[in-house]
């Protein structure tokens, strides 16, 4: 999970920034101006008591600012990573965020601090006040709001200083050039951050073998689900029994079984750069799962593929896959291989399906050597990869 805040004085220009961060990295805005401003139109009991202290120039009590930002947060589970924008303000606001971060169990990735002359400050200010039509947006309350800022949020720097998060642009350059520094460190906080990829396709697309050899290229853990389970049914534990069960009847392994499975791995995995994971999530409630397991380690999904393969290739291959080591209890018979085909159709499209419209899933042509599959796999990753820094 990516979480930034946008820091500087009033007029440093953190809306334009904030608009180009959220684009790129598909971040949940979150202004704690925008959000007490709304506060105020709807004439809330929040909002009336933090209009008086805005028009006098003061910043908004912690008590106002936490119950909207704790709100906000906690009713966008769904989000991949969080852009605060006016939050935190002061030392306090910083504990009160480092909590919030914790319910989400992640932390801020990095405080990005725009740093701007006062009275550079103060002339922005007022001319935007020729045409915002805002109250607050005069020279008195201006450097009411700028004494504010040095006393009481300059204190804040030094707390995401010391933990090494905190990055310093120089606000006097023009909006490019801001975009571009304020980039260049998000970048390097994005290189730091896990690589999750999703591989799917139907059972002979060939994603196992693909799998593992790009875990290989890009130093990725390698996450499948039938070779733990293939793993218990060798050693027969009672794991094992129920999945052999199963297996013979063409049916998917039940939840309860795999999670268990895929949590053990994720946390023996304490250093690893990402997973690639393969065969999980098969069923909407395994993804919501994966979702989880994920976001209690602070990260989440980067990109997902699905292999395309015609069915007649799948079936062929599957048959011809029933005839060597490598063969799966559900290839043994045509009938269950069409079976296994259908399960995946049923209960696996649904998943590509709310990953597409969340993530992103791209597409990758299943057919030709290994080599040929491989290289566009990889190339795909790598492309992924850019847009990701």
């Amino acid at each position: 999970m990516l979480n930034i805040a946008l820091f500087g004085p009033p007029g440093a220009g953190k809306g334009t920034q904030s608009e180009y961060l959220i684009k790129k990295y598909n971040l949940f805005y979150l202004s704690t101006g925008d959000l007490l401003r709304k506060e105020i139109a709807e004439k809330t009991p929040l909002g009336l008591e933090a209009q008086s202290i805005i028009s006098a120039g003061g910043l908004v009590s912690d008590e106002i600012i936490v119950q909207i930002i704790e709100n906000t947060i906690t009713d966008h589970p769904e989000a991949n990573g969080f852009l605060f924008d006016g939050f935190p303000r002061t030392y306090v606001q910083a504990y009160i965020l480092e909590g919030l971060m914790l319910k989400l169990n992640t932390s801020l990735t990095c405080l990005i601090s725009i740093d701007l002359p006062e009275e550079v400050c103060v002339q922005r200010l007022l001319n935007r006040g020729k045409t915002s039509g805002r109250s607050d947006d005069n020279e008195t309350v201006i450097r009411n709001r700028l004494r504010e800022y040095t006393e009481k949020t300059l204190p804040v720097l030094q707390f995401y200083k010391e933990k090494g998060v905190c990055f310093e642009v120089n606000g006097l350059a023009d909006i490019a050039q801001v975009t571009q520094q304020i980039d260049t460190i998000v970048t390097a906080e994005v290189a730091k951050q896990p690589l999750n990829i999703l591989l799917f396709g139907y059972p002979g697309s060939g994603r196992d073998s693909q799998g593992k050899a790009l875990s290989e290229r890009f130093g990725l853990e390698f996450i499948s689900t039938n070779e733990m389970l293939e793993t218990e049914i060798r050693n027969e534990t009672p794991i094992g029994k129920k999945i052999v069960h199963l297996y013979e009847n063409g049916l998917l392994v039940s939840d309860d079984i795999v999670v268990q499975l895929i949590e053990r791995r994720i946390s023996d995995a304490k250093n690893a750069k990402g997973f690639i994971f393969k065969g999980f999530p098969r069923t909407l409630v395994q993804s919501y799962i994966l979702d989880g397991l994920l976001r209690k380690r602070g990260t989440t999904i980067s990109m997902a593929f699905e292999l395309e393969v015609p069915v007649l290739d799948l079936i062929n291959r599957l048959d011809e896959r029933s005839k060597t080591e490598h063969s799966m209890a559900y290839d043994t018979s045509t009938a269950r291989i069409v079976k296994r085909l259908k399960e995946h159709e049923s209960k696996t499209l649904p998943v590509i399906a709310r990953y597409a419209q969340r993530h992103g899933v791209t597409k990758v042509n299943g057919l030709g050597t290994f080599e040929e599959i491989f290289e566009r796999l990889s190339s795909e990753i790598e492309n992924g990869i850019k847009n990701l820094r």
